[in-house]
């Protein structure tokens, strides 16, 4: 049976070789590179250096966006900014960029997080499941990045959210090689993955630009994804990797180094110590790692055109650029060099964003996953029950609301009933939630599956452990730490008291079952006051069952207790679907049978709302 072009690149990849030349691996055939008439060879023989420039484009974070589509709102996307989102806008970008500089000098890579984050990859992903790259539906993704002629992509962390068998299967739907360095066998310690991709660029009277592409994905996947990956995948550092793999290029012969990393710039760490590696460590591998030229970053969603670090070793600039995310921005490096001493030497490098905003969506690439989008436009839309009044999540930053007691009655639901008839069943059961988007909302009137489903936007799964009353506190006040300490006397800014440290939303936790207030006069670590259990002060060494997500319970926020808490049950099933099954077996959902006011802000004991 003849070899494809798909099972060539991860193959020969993967076994260490990583080099395609030009025309494989979805290089990108083109005409010939221009260089200055008469030019010479090089400073050796006394006449000025042959030129080139090599452009780099880069996308990340993408998640799942194709067109420029609300599948929550079930209408084009905007926000505050006007931002516009998805690979259809992107695309049109990236033909400027090539017809700028030249097709056959440009090359676009990805940074992960590709098959996770709206309605249409998680469809193609639970629905009607891709199963490989011969049978059964087409990722869109994939389809449409095809098109575009992507020439790699790091993997991300949420690519795992679906399990080893879904990646597969995505990765053999792809026309490019997935990297990922530091995603490796857990009992062979080899690459799980293609580390790394080299292309040849032609350059006319000259010899071929060689351009080594290294992927690099992030050690969080560990924790984040443990049901998917233990005993099957290890996620060594970022930095550690890339000291094995970039001298390794070098020595190929690559003349540029680019890394395409699945993580931040600067060194934050969500997990704590529980990953002996850093989250945040783009920045670290430009300090610390010779040899490479520039860093496409991925991972935080932060619009970073461009940031350079100096290697502690070389001396030399490193050159990052972050776009942004959902494909709302487009990276554009560019890097010259010149012939010297019988080889290319990279004399700058220079980066840029560019705003999908400003652009039409490319016709080819919204046609070719149109059939795909209006499958999933007429799934979200399905009416599934009824709301007697309408529910949102605006304020669920610092008020008690219906909408996230909703989220824990549900879950709590679920875990009592899991556990009825074992030797739990007799313990109170705790849930815990976060105000994961505050534009989510519930109608008064008919409720559609994407209207519940705007709820839960993440493949977040339930666990259920046991903590005591002492860690259910010590875990409320870890939560607590997401509000800015505001002074009695001082004016209260509800946009300015939350997001304390840059903690974002979803690391902010509600809990239900107990109440609370949370005096955001004091210091964090001594917010949480009148903790109590059914009208009565909490027993710290009680019991209780904790409803949790598989994203906390395995250690994501770095919440105490937790991750190494005792875990009594726990469900394959997202979140998500289990309240949607949950509003179609009960068929109306009535605030006024759950919630009430179980927690508060207060300031010195006075309530800031009411």
């Amino acid at each position: 049976m003849p070899l494809n072009r798909r099972d060539f690149i991860n193959r020969s990849a993967a076994t260490g070789a990583g080099v395609a030349l030009a025309g494989a691996a979805g290089a990108v055939a083109a005409p010939t590179a221009q260089a200055d008439p008469g030019t010479g060879a090089g400073k050796a023989q006394g006449r000025p250096p042959k030129t080139f420039s090599l452009r780099v484009l880069g996308t990340t974070d993408l998640h799942g966006h194709a067109l420029n589509w609300d599948y929550f709102t079930n209408a084009e996307y905007d926000d505050a900014a006007h931002n516009d989102v998805g690979l259809a806008k992107i695309a049109t970008l990236v033909e400027q960029a090539r017809a700028e500089k030249g097709h056959d000098r440009t090359l676009l890579i990805d940074a992960g997080d590709i098959i996770q984050g709206t309605q249409l990859s998680y469809y193609y992903a639970r629905v009607e499941p891709i199963t490989g790259a011969r049978s059964g539906p087409r990722h869109p993704m994939a389809l449409a990045m095809n098109q575009m002629r992507y020439d790699a992509a790091a993997l991300g962390n949420h690519e795992f959210n679906y399990g080893i068998p879904l990646l597969r299967a995505f990765q053999e739907q792809c026309d490019f090689p997935l990297l990922a360095a530091n995603a490796v066998d857990a009992t062979t310690l080899k690459p799980a993955f293609p580390p790394y991709l080299v292309k040849e660029i032609k350059v006319q009277g000259a010899a071929p630009l060689k351009v080594g592409i290294l992927g690099l994905t992030n050690p969080g996947i560990a924790i984040w994804d443990k049901a998917n990956v233990q005993g099957k995948m290890a996620f060594p550092g970022l930095v550690e990797q890339a000291r094995t793999y970039v001298p390794k290029l070098r020595a190929m012969g690559c003349d540029v180094v680019v890394l395409t990393d699945h993580s931040g710039l600067d060194g934050g760490t969500s997990y704590g110590d529980a990953v002996p590696y850093p989250e945040n460590a783009s920045s670290l591998v430009a300090a610390q790692v010779p040899g490479i030229d520039a860093i496409l970053v991925g991972h935080t969603h932060r619009e970073v055109a461009s940031r350079t670090v100096v290697n502690e070793e070389t001396g030399k600039s490193v050159v990052l650029s972050e776009p942004l995310c959902w494909g709302e921005r487009l990276s554009v490096f560019d890097i010259d060099v010149e012939f010297d001493r019988g080889r290319w030497q990279v004399v700058s490098v220079t980066a840029e964003v560019r705003n999908a905003n400003t652009v039409a969506e490319d016709p080819a690439v919204a046609k070719l996953v149109k059939d795909e989008h209006d499958k999933v436009v007429a799934y979200v839309n399905q009416i599934i029950g009824t709301c007697k009044e309408a529910m949102s999540a605006a304020q669920s930053t610092y008020k008690d609301t219906p909408i996230i007691d909703f989220i824990n009655l549900v879950q709590a639901d679920t875990v009592k009933k899991a556990l009825a008839g074992t030797a739990y069943a007799s313990l109170p059961v705790l849930s815990e939630a976060s105000p994961f988007s505050r534009s989510a909302s519930i109608p008064a009137g008919n409720v559609s599956l994407r209207d519940v489903a705007g709820l839960y936007i993440y493949e977040n799964t339930l666990d259920a452990k046991i903590l005591t009353g002492a860690q259910v506190k010590d875990y409320l006040e870890w939560s607590a730490a997401y509000f800015v300490q505001t002074a009695p006397d001082a004016p209260v800014d509800v946009s300015k008291i939350t997001n304390a440290n840059n903690t974002p939303d979803y690391s902010y936790d509600v809990l239900s079952g107990v109440s609370y207030d949370i005096d955001i006069a004091q210091p964090a670590g001594s917010r949480i006051v009148g903790l109590t259990f059914q009208g009565a002060p909490i027993d710290p060494a009680a019991q209780f069952v904790l409803a949790v997500n598989n994203y906390r319970s395995s250690g994501g926020s770095n919440y105490p207790h937790v991750a190494t808490a005792q875990s009594v049950w726990s469900n394959s099933d997202e979140i998500r679907n289990t309240i949607i099954a949950w509003v179609q077996a009960n068929g109306t959902i009535d605030p006024a049978t759950f919630g009430g006011d179980q927690w508060r802000l207060t300031r010195a004991g006075v309530p800031l709302f009411g």
